[in-house]
C-alpha cells in the first residue's frame, strides 16, 4: 500500500469514528457533557508531570529544528497555561447548553406551529499550529455544542497534543461518552490535512487557526465549509465630535494593549477637524515605542516622528508596534477607506454624534462594528460568549467571534395535531 493511500485510509477511519460518535453526542444531555468536561479538567490536573514531560520533548525538538523564540513561547505548556486550560474547561461546563434550544415558535393560519431548534453541526475538523492549549479549547467547545471533533495540530506539538488527548479521552470515558468524540491526528504528514479538508462524507465544517498561508491553502482546497478569517486589519476612526480623553484612551488601548492579536488596531483614521488629537497621540505612541506611518497631512503635524505611509500600509496587518495614520475629510471618506482596505474583522468609531454613530454601524461592512469602544473587545469572552473557537469574517453561518452558538446550526420544527395541507 502506498504512503498516500495509507494516510487516506487512516483519515477515513478517523472520519468514520467521528461520524458515529457525533450521532451519540447529539443524544447526550447537558449533565453528561458537563460531567465529561469536568472529568477532563481533573485528568489534566492529575497529569501535569506527564504533560510537562511530553511538552519538554516538543520544546527540545523545536530548538533542534531552530524554531523562532516566539514559536517556542507559544509551544510551551507552563503551569500557568495548564491552569488556564483547567479554567477554560470549567467555564465551558458552566455555560448554557445551546443544543435543543427552541425559538421563534408561532402559529400559522393553517393551525400548525413553526419554530427553530438549535442542533449540533456534526463533525468539526480543526487545524491549528503551535499552541497545544488549543487542543483543550477546541475539544471542550465542540463537545459542549454536541459535535465530534478531529484535531490536527502542528507537528511541532505532537507529543503535547497526544498527552492532552489522552486526558480528554479519559474524561469522555468517565462520562460514558465515546472516546472517538475527540480524536487527535497522530501522523504529522501534511497530506493528512489534505485528506481532512476533502472528506465531506465525514466532516461537516473545518476551522483553521494559524497563519495566512495555512488558511488560504485550506480555503482554496477544502471541499467542506470553512469558518475562518484571513487578516485583522482593524480601524479606529476619530470623528469630528470625538471627546478628547475618550478618543485618546481608545486609540492607545486599541493599538498597544497587545500587538500580536487579530483585533489590534492597525490603522487610525482621524477627521480633519479632530486632527489636534493627533499631537498628544503621536507623543504617547512615541513613548510606547510605536512606529508611525502617516499620510502627508499627518506628517505635516510631526514629520520627525512619522514616516511616510505607502499604499501597502493601508492594507497591512502589522501584528507589531507599527501604526498607519490617515487624516480624512469626512465620515464618508472614513467609511470608504475601511470598506476598501479593511478585512471585515473589527472597526470602531469614537464620536459624540448619534447620527454618525448609527451610520457607521450600518455602513461599515465588518463582523464587529463598535461605537466608543476599543477594538480589543472583539473576543468571545468579552462578548459574554465564553471561550471561542476563532473569529469568522465570512457572511454565512457564523460571523464574528465563534463560540458555542457558532458551533451549532438551526433546523425548522413543526408541531401539529393531525393537520393536513388543503
Amino acid at each position: 500500500m502506498s504512503e498516500v493511500s495509507a494516510i487516506q485510509q487512516y483519515m477515513h477511519q478517523l472520519g468514520a469514528h467521528a461520524r458515529a460518535a457525533a450521532r451519540q453526542l447529539a443524544a447526550a444531555d447537558t449533565e453528561q457533557k458537563n460531567r465529561a468536561l469536568l472529568a477532563m479538567a481533573e485528568s489534566i490536573d492529575a497529569a501535569r508531570a506527564a504533560l510537562a514531560s511530553a511538552n519538554a520533548q516538543d520544546l527540545a525538538a523545536g530548538r533542534e529544528k531552530g524554531l523562532a523564540p516566539a514559536m517556542l513561547d507559544r509551544l510551551e505548556l507552563t503551569p500557568k497555561r495548564i491552569d488556564g486550560m483547567l479554567e477554560g474547561l470549567r467555564q465551558v461546563a458552566a455555560l448554557a447548553d445551546p443544543v435543543g434550544e427552541v425559538s421563534d415558535m408561532r402559529y400559522l393560519p393553517s393551525g400548525i406551529q413553526v419554530g427553530r431548534m438549535r442542533v449540533p453541526l456534526g463533525v468539526v475538523g480543526i487545524i491549528y499550529e503551535s499552541r497545544p492549549n488549543v487542543t483543550v479549547d477546541a475539544a471542550s467547545l465542540c463537545l459542549k455544542a454536541g459535535n465530534a471533533t478531529i484535531l490536527r495540530g502542528g507537528s511541532e506539538a505532537i507529543h503535547s497534543n497526544r498527552a492532552i488527548a489522552a486526558c480528554i479521552q479519559q474524561g469522555l470515558r468517565a462520562a460514558a461518552l465515546p472516546e472517538t468524540a475527540v480524536q487527535v491526528v497522530e501522523i504529522t504528514d501534511r497530506a493528512a490535512v489534505g485528506e481532512l479538508i476533502t472528506m465531506p462524507q465525514f466532516v461537516d465544517v473545518i476551522v483553521p487557526r494559524g497563519g495566512r498561508s495555512l488558511i488560504e491553502r485550506i480555503s482554496q482546497e477544502a471541499k467542506v465549509p470553512v469558518i475562518k478569517h484571513l487578516d485583522g486589519v482593524c480601524h479606529v476612526y476619530l470623528d469630528a465630535s470625538a471627546e478628547h480623553d475618550k478618543a485618546l484612551r481608545i486609540a492607545i488601548n486599541a493599538k498597544t494593549h497587545r500587538y500580536g492579536v487579530c483585533n489590534a488596531m492597525e490603522t487610525l483614521l482621524v477627521h480633519e477637524r479632530a486632527a489636534t488629537l493627533l499631537l498628544p497621540l503621536i507623543e504617547r505612541y512615541r513613548e510606547l515605542g510605536v512606529e508611525l506611518r502617516g499620510c502627508e497631512r499627518t506628517r505635516a503635524l510631526s514629520a520627525d516622528l512619522v514616516i511616510a505611509a505607502t499604499e501597502t500600509d493601508w492594507h497591512a496587518e502589522y501584528l507589531a508596534p507599527i501604526l498607519a495614520i490617515r487624516i480624512v475629510d469626512s465620515l464618508d471618506a472614513a467609511i470608504a477607506h475601511i470598506n476598501q482596505y479593511g478585512s471585515q474583522h473589527t472597526d470602531a468609531i469614537v464620536t459624540e454624534n448619534y447620527s454618525n454613530a448609527r451610520r457607521f454601524l450600518r455602513e461599515v461592512d465588518s463582523s464587529s462594528v463598535m461605537v466608543n469602544a476599543s477594538t480589543r473587545f472583539a473576543d468571545g469572552f468579552e462578548y459574554g460568549l465564553g471561550a471561542e473557537i476563532g473569529i469568522s469574517t465570512d457572511k454565512l453561518h457564523a460571523r464574528g467571534p465563534v463560540g458555542l452558538d457558532g458551533l451549532t446550526s438551526q433546523k425548522y420544527i413543526v408541531l401539529g395535531d393531525g393537520h393536513i395541507r388543503r
